[in-house]
């Protein structure tokens, strides 16, 4: 019988404490739900409910976001390839064998770390917003990131500072391509932007996204795991994005054979608008793809 009750654990982790929500019956298929920038496993509030009932879920919340741990800089590497470490390591101490896998954001650069270090693990994918292509990065945005990217200074440092890591950026990230502005809730930035102001947490974050960089070299690394591996994919991407664009999800067609997409009328957090399409996508999906593996 699954537990009717989301569970809210914290587990330490290569000395970090790792905070994840778990719900849904252990001795089924596990969804482990990744979350993006700038949000935490709070994302998934919704769409955890959606999914219980017949899938074991886990949402962890990564180091320096959410409710884990958030060691400073000069005592934590801030890459995506340390993130995967963490969370491969954080799946073994919950004992988790296999999983399909939600991407979303920078969740997508851990995961699809993750997938290439055991592609034996992962069940299926679904893709919302997430980046594995050239094509997806909207070249407006990222021009701040291009230029701290290419001389790391605090001068190239401060448009960051001075609005992606402030509640504007954060409220960017999810009223921009909304249909409904009124539907999403302000507690959403209002949450993000509380713990993105935690002493030292900007300092984090700019280390996050400098190491971004490295993503698009690894882009071809996980395209090829595409091709190699084929896993069943379904791709839910608020298509008003203004951070990733359709074209990036577009691409994925081009190395996945079994792939399932649909483009939604919504913006990068696309739960907040299209929470029960894309909970009752997941299932028919997941029934038809995981649970007759």
């Amino acid at each position: 019988m699954a537990d009717s009750k989301i569970a809210y654990r914290t587990v330490n982790v290569d000395g970090v404490d790792i905070f994840y929500r778990e719900a849904g019956p252990k001795n089924a298929r596990t969804v482990l739900l990744l979350h993006g920038f700038p949000s935490s496993s709070h994302m998934f509030r919704g769409l955890i409910p959606l999914l219980m009932d017949k899938y074991h879920i886990v949402a962890p919340d990564f180091p320096g976001y959410g409710q884990s741990s958030a060691p400073p800089v000069d005592k934590f590497e801030y890459t995506f390839e340390k993130f995967a470490d963490v969370m491969d390591h954080f799946t073994a101490k919950i004992g988790l064998k296999s999983y399909a896998l939600y991407l979303h954001d920078i969740g997508s650069s851990v995961g699809y770390h993750l997938a290439v270090k055991h592609p034996e693990r992962v069940t299926a994918l679904v893709i919302q917003n997430a980046d594995a292509y050239s094509e997806a990065l909207n070249k407006e945005f990222i021009k701040p990131l291009e230029a701290y990217w290419k001389e790391r200074s605090e001068r190239n440092a401060q448009p960051m500072r001075d609005w992606l890591l402030t509640i504007d950026g954060t409220k960017f990230h999810y009223v921009h391509g909304a249909r409904n502005i009124e539907a999403i809730s302000p507690d959403n930035w209002t949450i993000d932007q509380a713990l993105q102001d935690r002493p030292g947490n900007k300092e984090i974050q700019l280390e996050i996204l400098y190491h971004a960089k490295a993503n698009l070299d690894f882009y071809k690394t996980w395209q090829e795991y595409f091709r190699n591996h084929q896993p069943p994919t379904l791709v839910v991407w608020g298509k008003n994005d203004g951070i990733f664009t359709v074209e990036g999800a577009e691409a994925y067609k081009r190395d996945l054979k079994d792939i399932e997409f649909h483009l939604l009328d919504t913006g990068h957090f696309a739960l907040e608008e299209d929470l029960d399409q894309i909970g009752s996508l997941m299932h028919k999906f997941l029934d038809r793809t995981i649970e007759k593996n």
